[in-house]
């Protein structure tokens, strides 16, 4: 059976999170954007402890969803969205992070 051509999969969109300090853990950090983006497509794919403490977190949401989800985000006290993008190598960059490896 053939995949999908690239135009046929649906467009999505990278979200650059930062979420306060106090949830150090990855499970934590889904906790609450699970909560935010309650009813919306969306998935973690980094998570990085920053030296304050904070956490910075990479999210992809369908294209369609971006513009709500980024106001959920930013409607939580303890989360903000930094960048967001079409290509998570930017985000990454922006936020100052390497891709991680699954083996670490």
């Amino acid at each position: 059976m053939a995949r999908l051509g690239k135009a046929a999969r649906g467009k999505r969109r990278w979200i650059g999170v930062r979420i306060s300090s106090g949830t150090a853990g990855r499970g934590a950090g889904e906790e609450i954007l699970g909560q935010l983006l309650e009813g919306l497509q969306w998935k973690m794919y980094d998570h990085y402890i920053a030296p304050d403490d904070s956490a910075l977190a990479i999210v992809r949401v369908r294209l369609t969803d971006c513009e709500e989800a980024t106001s959920r985000i930013n409607s939580d006290e303890g989360c903000c969205t930094i960048t967001r993008s079409g290509k998570i190598k930017l985000v990454r960059e922006r936020l100052g992070i390497g891709r991680q490896s699954l083996r670490e």
